[in-house]
């Protein structure tokens, strides 16, 4: 369990209201189990300058540190998320997406091609972008996510840098 509790926000990006947010919900618990605080957890209809408002409101917020994304991420019709986060980026992770995909690719195949997970930086809070699914999203809480929300991951991580 991580020593430095970070204060983080969830946001589940769906243009289905109705659809049950299971992966916003493993998200919100694996965070908690993790020792961190989900401060703050909202959906958004897909709209890019929907998701943008809320990421803008929770990059301004001093008491959010890190934030997490759900949806939007593989191809379709409402494929908005990665552009819509990327123009709020003061830098992006570029490895976070290079190795999800050698991830999934190990777990589903080919399919991993389809997914633009992404991660970067904003007003020193660190953003992570996952597809919708649950098994996914899992995947990159596993193997990248909760590590780099660790302080004892060594050599590097982000929850010293995002610490406040």
């Amino acid at each position: 369990m991580a020593t430095i509790s970070l204060k983080c926000a969830v946001l589940t990006i769906s243009s289905d209201p109705q659809r049950a947010d299971s992966t916003g919900d493993f998200l919100q618990e694996a965070l908690t189990a993790a020792g961190h605080q989900c401060v703050a957890r909202e959906r958004s209809n897909g709209c890019r300058y929907d998701i943008r408002k809320h990421l803008s409101q929770w990059i301004a917020d001093e008491g959010i540190e890190v934030i997490l994304c759900n949806g939007g991420t593989g191809y379709g019709e409402h494929k908005n998320t990665v552009p819509a986060v990327r123009a709020l980026f003061d830098e992006e992770v570029s490895g976070f997406g290079e190795l999800f995909r050698a991830l999934s690719y190990a777990d589903i195949g080919s399919g991993a091609i389809q997914s633009e997970a992404v991660a970067g930086l904003a007003n020193n809070k660190v953003i992570f972008c996952v597809p919708g699914s649950e098994g996914a999203a899992k995947l990159a809480w596993r193997e990248l996510i909760q590590p780099q929300l660790d302080e004892g991951t060594t050599p590097c991580n982000f929850a010293r840098h995002c610490a406040g």
